[in-house]
């Protein structure tokens, strides 16, 4: 019985060994039939990926510096015309208003002239009187030299006569003494009268001077006179635009009130601060003759300048010229620099329909030296640190270059690069040395958004 059962049992482990072993030896079959089925995979090629850019060539050229700077435009000149004499004013100018332009020689307004009228009228009748008295004195004195002769030959016959009766009477006895001493009063009293007169004749050119002195007085104040009278009516000195206005018909006026301030708007200057060190380098100056007697720049080149409005840059330009060194400021480190604008260049108006005119904010550009054999590339193709990607054979290559200039997007190089060099001129970020490059050749300087 108990062997009846082992045997049983073994019997039923074997089966169940039996039945494990063909469900895995079909599933390996399966494995090995589905595994034939499958391809197997192509060979992967590794592949360099090239990036594309755009490129120039380095072509060494001179190109002139061009100083950039801002400032307002103003009036060549602005000046307020104030009452001279005082008044009540009369008449005023149809067109004495803010903004209008006046021609030269236009009367602003004319003061009350009546009080300086009868002034004048004074001046000329002292003047007369005065010139009157002169012709007198003159004549006089002409007279008084004629009586003087005339009183010098009574004077020499009195004397002949008394030293006759004296001579008479004191050798011979002859005549009386009465008779002799009345020949000596007669000869004393023409030598009295002759002195007197050759006094008055000695202090006629005394009286002369003092008579035309006091002509020369009153002439002067006929001069003030007229002058007081001819600031009653104030003209515009030149061609000018109205700035400012305060006087009004009927207002009283003292001397020294301003009453109109008049811009001359012939030639519009702009005051342009520029870096010390810009304009140590770039300005042109004229050689100097010699020693000059001021130390100043005066031998700065009138070179030709750009003026654009700030808020129209693209805009209309006018040209205008370089005209003088205006200050230094050794705080700032800053030239100052006046640029002019004739008018018959700031009436042209531009795109806008606008001139240029005075208030104006503007961006000035002036001619400076020449940069000799530089290449000129785009801005943002020069590395913070003065360097440039070249693409040499498909490569790319790094190499250090001295920058001359920047001016506006542009990069002018003075070291570091060769004529042909094709310098990459695609904005690059962390590029790869030695990268493969696929190269586009530009004869134009590319966008600065082009990035790789």
């Amino acid at each position: 019985m108990d062997q009846h059962k082992v045997d049983s049992g073994d019997r039923k482990v074997g089966f169940r060994i039996a039945v494990c072993s063909a469900i895995l030896l079909a599933g390996i079959l399966a494995m090995a039939a589905l595994a034939s089925l499958k391809k197997a995979p192509a060979q992967a090629v590794s592949q360099e990926q090239a990036y594309k850019v755009e490129i120039l060539r380095a072509q060494p050229e001179n190109v002139p510096v061009v100083l950039t700077g801002f400032g307002e435009a103003r009036s060549i000149r602005s000046v307020v015309l104030s009452a001279e004499v005082s008044g009540t004013v009369i008449a005023v100018h149809p067109r004495l208003n803010s903004g209008e332009i006046i021609p030269e020689g236009d009367v602003l307004f004319r003061i009350d002239p009546r009080d300086y009228q009868s002034t004048l009228a004074e001046a000329d009748a002292q003047v007369a009187q005065l010139e009157n008295t002169a012709v007198r004195l003159e004549k006089e004195w002409e007279l008084e030299k004629r009586r003087l002769g005339a009183l010098q030959r009574t004077r020499d016959l009195a004397l002949a006569e008394f030293q006759r009766l004296q001579r008479l009477y004191d050798e011979s006895r002859v005549g009386t003494r009465s008779g002799v001493e009345a020949a000596e009063k007669a000869y004393n009293q023409a030598l009295d009268q002759l002195r007197l007169l050759e006094l008055s004749v000695a202090v006629y050119p005394v009286r002369l001077r003092e008579a035309r002195a006091a002509l020369d007085a009153a002439r002067a104040q006929r001069e003030r006179a007229l002058t007081q009278l001819a600031r009653c009516t104030v003209k515009a000195p030149f061609t000018g635009r109205i700035t400012a206005k305060t006087v009004e018909h009927g207002q009283f006026l003292s001397p020294g009130t301003p009453a109109v301030t008049l811009a001359d708007d012939s030639m519009l200057e702009i005051h342009v601060p520029l870096d010390s060190d810009d304009a140590r380098r770039w300005l042109l100056f004229d050689p100097s003759s010699g020693p000059s007697e001021l130390a100043w720049f005066e031998n700065l080149r009138q070179v030709p300048c750009t003026v654009r409005w700030s808020q129209d840059p693209d805009g209309h330009a006018w040209q205008g010229f370089l005209h003088r060194v205006v200050a230094f400021d050794r705080t700032s480190r800053t030239l100052t620099v006046a640029v002019r604008v004739p008018a018959d260049q700031a009436s042209r108006v531009g795109r806008s329909g606008l001139p240029l005119v005075e208030g104006m904010f503007c961006a000035v550009e002036i001619l400076g030296r020449t940069l000799e054999q530089v290449v000129r590339l785009p801005q943002w193709a020069v590395t913070y640190d003065n360097k440039v990607y070249l693409a040499v054979e498909r490569r790319l290559k790094t190499v250090p270059v001295e920058v001359a200039r920047l001016q506006g997007e542009e990069a002018f190089i003075s070291k570091g690069l060769h004529p042909g060099d094709v310098v990459i001129v695609t904005r690059l970020v962390n590029p790869l040395e030695n990268m493969l490059l696929d190269v586009v050749e530009t004869q134009r300087q590319p966008s600065k958004d082009s990035t790789s």
